[in-house]
């Protein structure tokens, strides 16, 4: 059976919840469309973030990743939208998303958005 794009993430528990410690995952292949032209857009989405009770499974994550690649989206909107989603699902303690698209135009564009949970204080 083959892999097919999905808006649907997954967790698991948190296996070491008696540590605050920090999970970096680089998405070097994400992929929309421009909403004005229908062209492609690539970047690379690097997600770092704390859990709390709640991992992200990295499975489920690449098929929400691919899940963009056919529809239209600013770049600003599509990695707040990426944080908000991730952050509905595993409640972290921190989490940032940052995107850097390739050129288009000349014009380089990086995204960065973070979260911090109302009862997390930074170490």
């Amino acid at each position: 059976m083959s892999s097919k794009p999905s808006k649907k993430l997954d967790t698991f528990d948190n296996p070491n919840l008696d540590r605050e410690y920090t999970i970096n995952i680089t998405l070097p292949e994400f992929t929309c469309l421009c909403p004005k032209t229908g062209q492609p857009d690539f970047a690379k989405i690097f997600l770092e973030y704390i859990p709390n009770s709640k991992c992200i499974e990295l499975k489920s994550l690449k098929m929400y990743i691919w899940s963009y690649r056919d529809e239209g989206a600013f770049h600003e909107a599509v990695t707040n939208k990426i944080l908000d989603d991730l952050v509905e699902v595993c409640n972290p303690k921190y989490m940032k998303v940052k995107a850097i698209f390739n050129v288009r135009g000349g014009v380089y564009t990086t995204v960065v958005c973070d979260y911090k949970s109302p009862d997390w204080k930074a170490a």
